[in-house]
């Protein structure tokens, strides 16, 4: 799953729709698109989603490029109009038990597979995803090249953020809604005042320190 499909070329300018259009001029539509947000946080799920686009998104982009407000907006844009959206949250327990990475692909799997409409395509931000049954291809920052992991990636973490929001209200100690189970300044020092809680993912190094600390 490392190929695009043979014929198809994209220029570097192609812009963001760029593969979307090379893929359906070679007959392979519906595209789905994926991506996960948490991966790097030591705390909360790790989500992941995947979207299947038939039109433009006004203003999308790799979630990471927007700012709070039009990542909000550009969820609500891509749950009114894309064909199909489908999400997975992989628990911190499960992220602990599987190990990162093979957390992370399973994520991404079961999202497409959660899809009602079959993809004829799958493009994935960073990892091959092996055993869809479908041809693909894992595209390095595909979520500043391809519209339909831009998507997936706003998906996920706006998906993300509303629930580590809600964990605030349940773990206020660690502030959650601020720093979303990242590792930051704020995060560490009540890590070490208060120690992990049940949502932090506890093989990580600064999880276990704080732990063992206690």
């Amino acid at each position: 799953m490392t190929e695009l499909a043979k014929g198809s070329t994209i220029r570097r300018d192609a812009g963001l729709y760029g593969y979307e259009r090379a893929l359906i001029k070679r007959g392979l539509t519906p595209i789905a698109g994926v991506d996960e947000a948490g991966r790097g946080a030591c705390a909360g799920p790790l989500v992941a989603a995947a979207v299947i686009l038939d039109r433009p998104i006004p203003g999308l982009a790799d979630s990471k490029l927007l700012s709070e407000t039009r990542r909000e907006v550009c969820f609500e844009l891509i749950m009114e109009n894309a064909i199909d959206v489908a999400v997975v949250s992989v628990a911190p327990a499960d992220c602990d038990k599987w190990g990162l990475h093979r957390a992370n692909i399973e994520a991404l799997r079961r999202a497409l597979a959660r899809l009602s409409v079959r993809p004829a395509y799958a493009l994935t931000d960073g990892f091959p995803v092996d055993g869809l049954g479908m041809p693909g291809l894992a595209m390095w920052k595909g979520d500043r090249v391809s519209a339909s992991i831009a998507a997936a990636s706003v998906i996920a973490k706006v998906t993300r953020d509303r629930a580590m929001v809600q964990l605030h209200d349940e773990y206020p100690a660690y502030d959650f809604a601020t720093h979303k189970g990242y590792a930051t300044p704020v995060h560490q020092a009540a890590l070490r005042a208060h120690g992990p809680c049940a949502e932090h993912r506890h093989k990580y190094v600064n999880v276990r320190a704080a732990q063992e600390e206690r």
